[in-house]
């Protein structure tokens, strides 16, 4: 008698999700609107405005005229894959940045972040880590089994991003893109839905307002509180 052949186990009641529709999705120190070039470029092209090395790993820009920007940005928005928001950081008073969802694929219950470009300003920001934290939040709460970052293997500082928050690092998928005439190698990290309690729980922690003195600087680091749910880590970092 043929042994059976192992099988992934079944998932119960499942109805493959909504993709996101592009609702504002506010924090306490960040808000998240979907990307207009009307109200977003001039903006965030001021923010980025001198910053060539933002663009470095994506694969369009730098832009050196707001113009030029403002064309870019109308051509990728509405588009609905890639979704983009323009990411405000409460604490600056201005915009500051971009991410978006893309590679949505609801009948799996997989979504991915990428685009993810912050000028210097909020790089570092409780604003920049809890846009990060809110876009996750949605994908979970609305039903996503797993929630994918991808960035260039030799962009280490968003490995380093992918890592803190606790998303679990998969793999290298090498010679994966050609990206402005260079190869990319692509680094893999993800988090799943039940991953997601401990995950929020330890968001919670860190973005309480008792977790920063008077200067703004963390008590307790993200990495610290998120190292427990990873389950495989950087072993480059």
């Amino acid at each position: 008698m043929t042994e059976p052949r192992p099988l992934g186990p079944k998932v119960e009641n499942w109805t493959p999700p909504a993709p996101p529709k592009g609702v504002v999705l506010e924090g306490q120190y960040t808000r998240l609107e979907p990307l207009q070039a009307e109200a977003h470029a001039a903006l965030l092209f001021r923010a980025y405005e001198g910053q060539d090395a933002v663009w470095d790993y994506m694969p369009y820009g730098p832009f050196h005229s707001a113009a030029a920007y403002h064309r870019w940005m109308k051509g990728i928005t509405g588009a609905g894959d890639p979704l983009f928001y323009a990411i405000y950081d409460k604490d600056a008073r201005a915009w500051g940045g971009v991410a978006s969802y893309l590679r949505i694929h609801p009948d799996a219950g997989s979504i991915e972040v990428g685009h993810i470009n912050l000028s210097p300003q909020l790089q570092g920001t409780r604003a920049a880590t809890e846009a990060m934290v809110l876009m996750m939040q949605w994908a979970f709460e609305n039903g996503y089994r797993r929630y994918e970052w991808k960035c260039d293997a030799l962009n280490t500082p968003s490995r380093r991003a992918a890592q803190r928050l606790g998303l679990s690092y998969e793999g290298v998928f090498r010679q994966h893109l050609v990206v402005k005439g260079r190869n990319r190698d692509t680094a893999w990290f993800a988090a799943i839905d039940a991953e997601w309690p401990a995950l929020k729980a330890a968001y919670d922690v860190w973005l309480s307002p008792s977790n920063f003195g008077s200067d703004r600087q963390q008590r307790e680091s993200l990495s610290d509180l998120t190292r427990l749910v990873r389950v495989g880590r950087d072993p480059t970092l």
